[in-house]
């Protein structure tokens, strides 16, 4: 950890515990500062805070007082999930009291450089792609935020010869002041948070800081075949690799029917890669782009692609029966994800879908809806799923009461060479705590299919 002592007898303000709240007071008061921390749980049943106070760390719990900011803090480092129109927040800014989060921290703190990867969609698999490629090459990563450890409580430990490979998002970029990766990736901009963040514009200034602060010895690699990408690329400082999947390019990584291209040289085929689809196709190009500025050799990178057969709740594949292929896609959220999901499949599909109703729009999955046989809805978008899906032309469509019951009227409706796919298309939190739940218990039930 370097020694950094800006924020020696400082007071800091952590705002919000969880993981991150936790991880932000201990390496705080390590390094010096007054650490105070406020979090709405209330005292007796907050074992984290508990512990906190064992350590010498003021805790206030059970209520936010509107007087907080009163005590003179300099600091305040929020959770990344608290908006900024929360009073406190609100307030500090109008103070104009500095509100970060732990990644700057964790970039303040690091002997380490960042890979630092965002974006709407395929940052996990990007992530996991990259983490997985750098240690077959032996080029000692770790893995932070979104995924992982907290980002502060791996920079601590991390030494130069190690690699931070970060999954970062809007809410954590929006809370970063010198935050820089060596290597930042923007994989692609849709409409996504718009409730927290209140516009795109927005949205996409957030994503934008995974390079705001980068000069020309760092790379960024870009999506190409966006136009919004594009333009934001052009305000960074960085060197500029962009990836295309519509073709070779002299410039950047590129892939076309057969091949992907390094500066328009061949280096692998397409054949050789285990992981399906064309959002998956990108994610791939930016993981290996990255891989080689990070200085991996590329045989490590062919050995993981040859092998990875995708992240954990994201088109992964679980297992197979009766002749049935079963992934699980409970990390598609939104119907961006599930469309991707739909395309990477040239078999009849039998999908789950529905959760929490936000009233979107489920149009955007029209073109990608002619491999789909029958759909099983669930949550509280079932009953919209059922309509959209018969306005589709899809023959077979059940209303379902949860996920499990979803699997069991699945089996039933698809045959021999069909793909059972659960892509929601949803948030989960109209019946599940979080994507990983529903997706454990799609994963459990599937197994237990006799």
């Amino acid at each position: 950890m370097k020694e950094y002592t800006a924020l020696q007898h400082k007071k800091v303000l952590v705002l919000g515990l969880a993981k991150s709240g936790v991880a932000a007071a201990e390496l705080l008061h390590e390094l010096g500062a007054f650490v105070t921390v406020n979090d709405a749980k209330p005292f007796d049943a907050n074992p984290e805070a508990q512990d906190l106070l064992t350590k010498g760390i003021t805790v206030i719990c059970g209520r936010h007082p509107e007087d907080l900011l009163d005590e003179g803090f300099e600091l305040v480092v929020k959770n990344p999930g608290i908006p900024y129109s929360n009073p406190i927040i609100a307030d500090a800014i109008s103070r104009n009291l500095p509100v970060i989060t732990e990644m700057e921290l964790a970039y303040l703190v690091s002997e380490a450089p960042f890979i630092g990867i965002t974006g709407t969609n395929g940052k996990t698999t990007t992530t996991t792609l990259i983490f997985d490629m750098l240690a077959a090459g032996n080029r000692n990563p770790l893995i932070a935020g979104n995924i992982g450890t907290v980002a502060c409580g791996v920079a601590k430990e991390a030494t130069p010869d190690q690699i931070i490979v970060t999954e970062l998002s809007s809410f954590q970029l929006m809370g970063t002041r010198e935050f820089k990766p060596h290597i930042a990736i923007l994989t692609n901009l849709y409409d996504a948070h718009l409730d927290y963040h209140g516009t795109f514009e927005a949205y996409a200034n957030a994503k934008f800081g995974v390079t705001r602060n980068q000069t020309e010895e760092d790379y960024f690699i870009f999506n190409n075949d966006q136009e919004v990408v594009r333009n934001y690329a052009e305000k960074s400082k960085a060197q500029k690799v962009p990836f295309t999947t519509n073709g070779r390019c002299e410039v950047g990584i590129s892939a076309d029917a057969e091949a992907i291209y390094w500066n328009g040289e061949h280096i692998l085929n397409r054949a050789d890669i285990a992981l399906p689809g064309k959002h998956n196709l990108e994610n791939i190009l930016c993981a290996v782009a990255a891989c080689l500025l990070a200085g991996c050799g590329l045989q490590a990178i062919k050995e993981v692609l040859a092998t990875f057969a995708g992240v954990r709740h994201r088109t992964q594949f679980v297992r197979e029966w009766k002749g049935r292929k079963i992934y699980n896609d409970s990390k598609a959220t939104n119907c961006l994800a599930t469309k991707s999901a739909l395309e990477a499949f040239n078999k009849p599909i039998v999908l789950l879908a529905g959760g929490l109703d936000r009233g979107h729009s489920l149009e955007e999955l029209r073109e990608a809806m002619g491999n789909v046989k029958a759909v099983v809805a669930f949550g509280e978008t079932g009953s919209r799923f059922i309509d959209f899906a018969k306005s589709c032309g899809v023959k077979e469509t059940v209303a379902a009461t949860n996920v499990e019951d979803a699997v069991v009227y699945a089996a039933k409706l698809s045959a021999e060479g069909d793909i059972i796919l659960l892509s929601p298309a949803c948030a989960s939190w109209d019946q599940y705590d979080s994507f990983e739940i529903r997706g454990d218990v799609f994963i459990d039930c599937a197994m237990k299919l006799s």
